[in-house]
């Protein structure tokens, strides 16, 4: 089981990163409001970026790190 990175552009144009190992039930559970706290209410969401990981370690270092950028460099970190 590979485990996914993915960063979402919400509807009020804010970004959301998140780790899953089911990425498009993750999308769903966003848009559907039964996602992640901060995106109920800012949905539609957009997906913008995916990286795969081998491990749910790796893919939450990676997401601690994604969360400590700032915005404008966000997209750059999938690069």
């Amino acid at each position: 089981m590979s485990w996914c990175l993915y960063l979402l552009e919400c509807s009020d144009g804010s970004y959301y990163a998140g780790i899953t190992n089911d990425l498009e039930n993750r999308i769903k559970a966003h848009n559907n409001g039964t996602g992640a706290k901060y995106t109920r209410g800012r949905g539609p969401v957009k997906l913008l970026a995916q990286q795969a990981f081998d491990n749910r370690s790796e893919a939450s270092k990676a997401e601690n790190a994604i969360k400590r950028l700032p915005k404008n460099l966000k997209l750059g970190f999938f690069a």
